[in-house]
């Protein structure tokens, strides 16, 4: 059986696996789904369309599947899915998607957000991301998996964090994040290859030094970037993680990264940007 703290509220509606524990002064709404051995601790509120998978811990005094902060939100039918194994620490929010968005936001597994960090509408959060302190993601964010994002940065909307790259704390994050690289400064930029990241996460140094290569031709020198990307794929014999950096720059010039993800969006009525 479920244990459920004598002031705490499940809505009539909600599903909550009889191996969750929540803990005093919660409320969980009708349309919620949580599965096994997740933790609730204190003043926890969970409502919206949310579904969250196993083995999540929410620390304390967490909002989660709230309303999206968007003025344009009308109260359309959109959801919040959390996967498993996560760690939410206090004063975390999280909202639900928009009809102007994909309707959802999503939050995969092995993450951990820290205190008072912010999710907002739409956003997609991958696998083993952190989140440092008072990070602020603004809508349709995209953080790809084993990203780290330091504390106090804000990251601004339709914006994506390449994998296993690393914001500085405080950064103004106004662009894309490539993949393997250090971003830091306000406003923030590209300062470097994220190579103590990649080699605690064991990736090959030959891999390594390919990134740091690229990095040097790419951001240090001041020949155009897209005569320096084709310079690089003509080499050849590059690692998997340089094809997937230059991939990831090719999109971002030709706007298929960030503020062009933004263009897509349709009215309802009149199938125009909005």
């Amino acid at each position: 059986m479920t244990s459920v703290h004598e002031t705490a509220f499940l809505a009539p509606g909600s599903e909550v696996d009889p191996s969750v524990v929540v803990g005093p002064f919660c409320y969980v709404g009708s349309q919620v789904h949580i599965g096994k051995g997740s933790r609730l601790g204190p003043h926890v509120t969970i409502q919206g369309r949310t579904t969250i998978g196993e083995d999540n811990h929410f620390v304390g005094q967490c909002g989660i599947g709230g309303p999206p902060q968007d003025l344009k939100y009308a109260g359309e039918e959109s959801a919040l899915v959390i996967g498993d194994r996560n760690i939410i620490r206090e004063f975390v929010t999280v909202n639900i998607g928009t009809a102007k968005g994909a309707w959802i936001t999503s939050i995969g597994s092995d993450n951990l957000l820290m205190a008072c960090s912010h999710v907002a509408h739409d956003c997609s959060i991958e696998d083993e991301v952190v989140m440092g302190n008072n990070v602020l993601l603004a809508g349709h964010v995209r953080v790809e998996s084993q990203s780290i994002i330091s504390g106090g940065a804000a990251v601004n909307h339709f914006v994506t964090v390449g994998t296993l790259s690393m914001v500085g704390g405080m950064a103004r994050v106004l662009q894309d994040v490539p993949p393997f690289m250090i971003f830091e400064g306000s406003p923030g930029r590209v300062r470097g290859v994220n190579t103590v990241g990649l080699s605690r996460r064991g990736m090959d140094p030959d891999a390594i030094r390919q990134l740091r290569d690229a990095y040097r031709r790419l951001f240090a020198d001041e020949s155009p970037k897209m005569l320096a990307i084709q310079e690089l794929e003509a080499e050849g014999n590059l690692a998997p993680e340089a094809i997937r950096l230059l991939t990831f720059l090719r999109d971002m010039e030709r706007g298929y990264q960030g503020r062009y993800r933004e263009s897509l969006r349709r009215t309802e009525a009149g199938g125009e940007a909005s």
